[in-house]
């Protein structure tokens, strides 16, 4: 059995051990030591990282009752050794669970549901819950988290006897038997729970919810605490910032300038698109009679490539070409001929400029790669 110290005091990053034993596993040094501060992955929570002697701990995990570490290099056992626990994610992961324990306390009491499924990830921290709950709703429980947070009480954690569990109304998302390590903070949560937390609830220092959405019957929640949550409402702030600058608007009023912004780029498109339909309807109109046609329009849309070929298509009265230059993109086209069977042309085309495309016999649209001038030129040539 390995010593846990993380369980002592969870604000320990140095500590020294003996080596019990050393062996090769899945490419690094699978080590026990009989003494240590950190925390191996389980219950939600990833596992600490850090060093042991100067050699680097790439993962821990609890194996029969001993904590193994996955190290770059071994250890001799009965060798005295000094850990180092990477002091920046502990106490992030920290912060991200006592925080995730104060929401599901208040979601769990107030909404009389039951936290499904929890896991702590390098970026968000994932809740779920068999319940159906509003963006509102959410909006109100942070409110309150936030308060407990503020009133930085210590948190209680202890392991009751086999009397005082039975009497104890504690959140569990499954029977335990033998020891139950309980979790206490102050007014939010009760739980029965095996990771690290912070002493105070003022070190969890704040907690966003970030998302929420539809699961499984229930919903899931994203949500940040602390220097992770800090961080990400500061990214928010500096992007909101350079949006109001582009807007020349208030960083309070961003919202409503996109709207606005919005409607007159919905106005604007809809003039454009009848500006386009004129100027295709006109070019249809010019070209009626003048057998194969290829024209050449530089940035033109998808949808615009196949309106003006299927308009002109009507009107010419042989094949028509469409060949668009758009850069990077390529160059977008379309084909089209009343009654005619292009499949072998456009074929040739794909083939001859590494493109991507098809359709009906009559009509096929799709993307080249090369110079507009050359697949011109080439089309002409097959059509002589």
């Amino acid at each position: 059995m390995t010593e846990k110290l993380f369980y002592q005091d969870s604000h320990l990053f140095e500590f020294t051990a003996e080596v019990l034993s050393c062996a090769p596993e899945k490419g690094n040094f699978a080590v026990v030591l009989d003494r240590t501060a950190f925390y191996p992955e389980g219950g939600g929570q990833l596992t600490d990282l850090g060093e042991i002697d100067g050699v680097p701990v790439v993962f821990v995990k609890e194996v029969d009752g001993g904590i193994r570490y996955y190290c770059t290099a071994p250890f001799e056992p009965g060798q005295h050794v000094t850990g180092h626990v990477d002091r920046e994610r502990r106490l992030d992961l920290m912060q991200q669970h006592s925080g995730e324990h104060i929401a599901s306390g208040l979601i769990c009491t107030h909404f009389s549901c039951e936290n499904v499924g929890f896991h702590i990830s390098d970026d968000f921290v994932t809740i779920d819950y068999n319940a159906s709950i509003s963006w509102e709703e959410l909006k109100a429980v942070e409110d309150e988290a936030n308060r407990a947070v503020r009133d930085n009480k210590p948190v209680h954690i202890w392991v009751p006897s086999k009397e005082e569990l039975a009497a104890l109304e504690y959140r569990s998302k499954k029977e335990l038997e033998g020891d139950v390590r309980i979790v206490e903070f102050p007014g939010t949560d009760i739980c029965a729970c095996c990771g690290t937390h912070v002493t105070y609830t003022g070190e969890v220092g704040l907690i966003k919810f970030v998302s929420l959405q539809s699961h499984r019957g229930g919903v899931r929640i994203e949500m940040l605490s602390g220097k992770r949550a800090f961080e990400y409402v500061r990214r928010l702030c500096e992007e909101n910032k350079s949006i109001s600058v582009q807007l020349s608007a208030k960083e309070t009023a961003t919202a409503a300038a996109v709207t606005r912004l919005k409607k007159e780029a919905a106005q604007m498109h809809e003039r454009l698109a009848a500006l386009e339909t004129e100027a295709i309807e006109r070019k249809a109109a010019e070209l009626a009679g003048k057998g194969n046609v290829i024209l050449s329009e530089a940035g033109m849309g998808v949808d615009s490539v196949r309106r003006l070929c299927s308009a002109v298509t009507e009107t010419c009265g042989g094949f028509c070409g469409v060949l668009s230059d758009c850069g990077e993109d390529g160059v977008r086209y379309a084909f089209g001929q009343k009654g005619g069977d292009l499949r072998a042309l456009t074929k040739a085309v794909n083939e001859a400029f590494s493109g991507r495309g098809g359709g009906k016999p009559f009509f096929t649209q799709g993307t080249l790669h090369g110079d507009a001038g050359e697949i011109e030129s080439f089309l002409r040539e097959k059509l002589d």
